[in-house]
């Protein structure tokens, strides 16, 4: 199951245990179960403190537990193999199990040691979801953390019937105590904050007894980032308050069109800039997310930022960089049917239609590019593109009409999206030059049709705003209020794309340090005297 190289990875990693943990398998007789026996057997001999079991009894094979030998009370399940994005989960949950200590902020350690209750989670995921991960690892650790609470961690592949009854179209997907708790991406501070009444409380005093900041950046997206970097390394105190660092990185795969980098994946390239950002001493407030901006009066003094926790964050100059989000359709049956088909990310939520029908709307590079990865899991493709003529690059144009399970539609308008109640069952299309209806039956629907900015909260801000809801900059990034600059997708930039927004980011950067020279706050002037 492990190849040389992740063998030898895999035993640098088992070096940091401090104590025996035991790996208990329950298997059957088929392929699925035989590679759980050799994987669990490999990792079992890479190390002299893990042991391997296959005499567990648990109705879900081939599944397996991990545990600290000395406290059987506290394990993590993972049912099917965790492979793919989820091995680093694995290596981590073994790790944790041995003793050695998460890189987690000890607040949070804290809140979960202290939950009451019992919770029983179940958590679904897909091999090639990216989002996924995060989810995983924050339960592992909770089960590893309190004996209250137990984890079990699904490969939705390997148990595509329980999928089917239960009802996941989209991973990941997660049950708590048998009941739906959330479908999404979250992190350990998310979670708890669903679980602890008090978890918003502690965080907003936390934040809002920070110092002001000489340059606070709204948004940890690719544009956030580098003006982070370039106030940083400026000299200047900077923080970055986002409510989910990466952006829409963490939601993208292939990156090929970044200068010097031939190839590079949303979430690995987000992970650098994470590692840069704290290279730089920069304060990284994650899951912050603003909603409402209080500009410093004409006379002087700070702007202030509230969080939707409650806490309020101050600075002297304001960088906005809050991105944007996928566009959603806007007909009957996508908010109801939003998670029970209807998809947005086709590398999480494409393994679950492994041979079904589905529809792409969208035919720009992101749609076209979905439907050439979809085409390889799911049984047929229909691509609908709104205008008369794909937009999407040439060379993604080519390859997607060379594919045989995939038809094409332009000038076609998605009017309903329809379904049984519990699940999408087809869509209807009209075709936009004969106003004929054609209704196309389906089972999923991932819609790709372009970004709003998120900017609805800057609304009685005073920034000005474009039609399209867009911050409205100059050349070097300055909104209409003096001190606030803006980068990135959320701003008037013609092209949204990660090197773009990387450039906008360090000239709003350079135009922050510009202005903070030129306006000493009166206190540093007086100490100059």
């Amino acid at each position: 199951m492990l190849d040389a190289n992740m063998q030898t990875q895999l035993k640098q990693y088992l070096a940091n245990l401090r104590e025996p943990i035991e790996l208990v398998a329950s298997l059957d007789d088929n392929e699925k179960s035989s590679q759980t026996r050799e994987l669990l057997g490999e990792i079992a001999e890479l190390h002299e403190m893990v042991s391997a079991r296959f005499d567990g009894t648990h109705d879900r094979t081939p599944s397996f537990i991990i545990r600290r030998a000395s406290d059987a009370d506290k394990w993590v399940r993972f049912a099917g193999l965790p492979m793919g994005h989820e091995f680093t989960s694995l290596v981590l949950a073994l790790l944790w199990a041995g003793g050695h200590p998460p890189k987690v902020d000890a607040d949070l350690i804290e809140q979960v040691r202290a939950l009451e209750g019992d919770y029983e989670f179940e958590m679904f995921f897909s091999l090639s979801c990216h989002n996924c991960p995060d989810v995983v690892q924050a339960l592992t650790l909770m089960a590893l953390e309190n004996t209250h609470i137990t984890a079990t961690l699904i490969e939705g592949g390997t148990f595509q019937q329980e999928v089917e009854d239960r009802g996941v179209l989209a991973v990941p997907a997660t049950f708590l105590n048998g009941t739906s708790f959330f479908n999404g991406k979250m992190e350990l501070a998310e979670i708890l904050s669903k679980l602890d009444s008090g978890a918003d409380d502690k965080a907003a005093e936390k934040l809002s007894a920070k110092d002001p900041f000489e340059v606070l950046i709204i948004g940890g997206g690719p544009a956030g980032a580098a003006s982070a970097v370039y106030t940083a390394r400026k000299g200047f105190r900077t923080g970055i308050a986002a409510e989910r660092f990466g952006g829409q990185l963490q939601d993208t795969l292939g990156i090929e069109n970044l200068p010097g980098t031939s190839y590079t994946e949303g979430p690995k390239l987000s992970d650098d800039l994470k590692k840069q950002v704290a290279a730089n001493e920069i304060d990284l407030m994650d899951l912050a997310r603003a909603t409402q901006l209080k500009p410093a009066g004409e006379a002087g003094g700070m702007h202030e930022v509230t969080m939707a926790n409650g806490a309020v964050l101050r600075a002297r100059s304001l960088i906005l960089s809050t991105g944007a989000r996928w566009r959603n359709l806007g007909v009957p049956g996508e908010a109801e049917y939003r998670n029970k088909g209807v998809a947005y990310c086709p590398h999480c939520d494409g393994p679950l239609f492994k041979g079904k029908r589905i529809a792409v709307i969208g035919g720009g590079n992101s749609g076209v590019e979905a439907a050439i990865d979809l085409a390889k899991i799911v049984g047929h493709v229909t691509l609908i593109e709104f205008d008369e003529k794909l937009r999407a690059d040439e060379v993604l144009q080519r390859k997607l009409r060379s594919l045989s399970n995939v038809e094409i539609i332009i000038s076609g308008q998605t009017t309903e999206i329809t379904g049984d109640g519990t699940r999408v069952s087809g869509l209807v299309v009209k075709d936009r030059e004969s106003g004929d209806e054609r209704r196309i039956e389906l089972e999923g629907v991932f819609v790709q049709i372009g970004l709003v900015p998120n900017t609805e909260w800057l609304a009685d801000s005073g920034i000005e705003l474009s039609q399209y809801g867009e911050i409205i900059v100059d050349a070097s990034g300055a909104t209409n209020l003096p001190g606030i600059y803006a980068a990135g997708d959320a701003t008037t930039v013609k092209d949204k794309q990660i090197v773009v927004a990387m450039g906008t980011g360090a000239t709003a950067g350079l135009g922050a340090f510009d202005y903070l020279i030129r306006n000493e706050p009166v206190e540093d002037i007086a100490q100059a005297a």
